[in-house]
């Protein structure tokens, strides 16, 4: 089988030696070994998660982390404002709707912003102070958009409701700062920026959305988070369940070499490659949309082995995705570039793909000596 370069949004290419972690033998998912491996990825969550809370894992995919805080922390009835501009907005949205939360959503066409007036303007006419939470999408990768937690922070103010964030796809690629912004609830998954596989989902959890889960009425077991912070207190820090080893172990690899690089160096370094995704289409004259992006998807992956991410609901047709997450390197970015063009030659849509591998490269080279020089300027001491 030839190599494949994964440039969807998630799995994401893993580095050599979180695969080499994998190899570890089995050990006793409650025994010291694993204990400490466990401990010491707990560690590294915080300094990810930028926070002081308790983070809480599970064996599930970063959906089951979006359904275990809803069922923590909401009750059936409650309202809820879910700031809403794209799929997995929505999806976590209904997550709380089948639980019988009653969900209003302030909301944006699909690839743009939520403007942060129109949340003020819901969250002001609640007089009565009822919203129970409010959830956001911090990226939402069916569109590319950011939605900005720290300004709904801000608009939220004294509001009691809980600020519960999905960063599946965010936390370790762009700043999420858990503690300084108050955010009550944070999710994210193993298979986007923490650079593993799929298999394990982390939920960081305030003292506020402890004393919720205590009121919370919502049936759970599996997912009753109670249970895991129990574990991860304890000598030997486990999960209430079997836990996903291989996984635990690729993880616990991966935080190793975030902490190597530096957090902020990890943020730069996922700017440096949006930026440069953006200048190549862009240079190849394409804006957002391309026509039969199914043929677009199948072709780049059957004839040159490249695998882009295809759109998502009811954008599926039309939109292919480029995903920069983790791992991903400027090289590979730059070929996935370079079979973009291709294959829209090869269907009959003339790009100048030249032109967009040309704009990728200065605009990669002009991030990085920014980046260079800003580094020199840190080590100096200079602000």
């Amino acid at each position: 089988m030839h190599e494949i370069n994964l440039l969807i949004p998630g799995p994401t290419p893993l580095p050599p030696t979180v695969l080499q972690a994998m190899n570890r033998p089995m050990t006793n998912h409650r025994g010291p070994l694993f204990g400490r491996i466990m401990a010491e990825t707990l560690a590294g969550l915080h300094d990810v998660f930028i926070t002081r809370n308790d983070i809480i894992p599970l064996v599930c995919s970063g959906t089951g982390g979006l359904e275990a805080s809803i069922v923590n922390f909401l009750s059936a009835g409650d309202r809820v404002l879910s700031v809403n501009n794209g799929h997995f907005c929505e999806r976590y949205a209904e997550i709380a709707e089948r639980y019988g939360a009653r969900v209003d959503r302030v909301s944006a066409e699909w690839g743009r912003h939520v403007p942060p007036a129109a949340i003020a303007d819901r969250l002001g006419a609640d007089v009565k102070r009822e919203y129970r939470a409010v959830l956001v999408t911090q990226s939402e990768t069916s569109t590319g958009v950011h939605n900005d937690v720290a300004t709904v922070r801000a608009v939220l103010g004294d509001h009691p409701a809980l600020l519960m964030v999905d960063a599946i796809s965010s936390l370790g690629a762009i700043p999420l700062r858990t503690d300084d912004w108050r955010v009550d609830v944070v999710i994210t998954g193993s298979q986007k920026a923490l650079m593993s596989p799929p298999g394990m989902a982390f939920l960081s959890v305030s003292d506020r959305a402890w004393a919720a889960a205590e009121r919370s009425t919502t049936p759970r077991y599996y997912f009753d988070l109670r249970r895991g912070r129990t574990e991860v207190h304890a000598p030997i820090p486990s999960t209430p369940f079997t836990s996903a080893i291989t996984v635990g172990y690729a993880v616990h690899e991966a935080l190793r070499l975030i902490r190597e690089e530096g957090l902020e160096h990890v943020f730069g370094r996922h700017r440096r490659m949006a930026r440069m995704v953006r200048a190549g289409v862009r240079g190849m004259g394409l804006e957002m949309v391309v026509e039969e992006a199914h043929a677009v998807l199948t072709h780049a992956r059957e004839r040159y082995g490249v695998l882009f991410g295809r759109g998502i609901g009811r954008l599926q047709p039309t939109v292919v995705r480029i995903g920069h997450l983790g791992y991903t390197q400027p090289e590979m970015l730059l070929s996935g570039l370079e079979v973009l063009g291709g294959t829209l030659r090869d269907l009959g849509h003339p790009v100048s793909a030249e032109a967009g591998l040309a704009a990728a490269r200065r605009e990669l080279h002009h991030v990085h000596d920014d980046d260079l020089t800003a580094d020199v300027a840190r080590r100096r001491g200079v602000r």
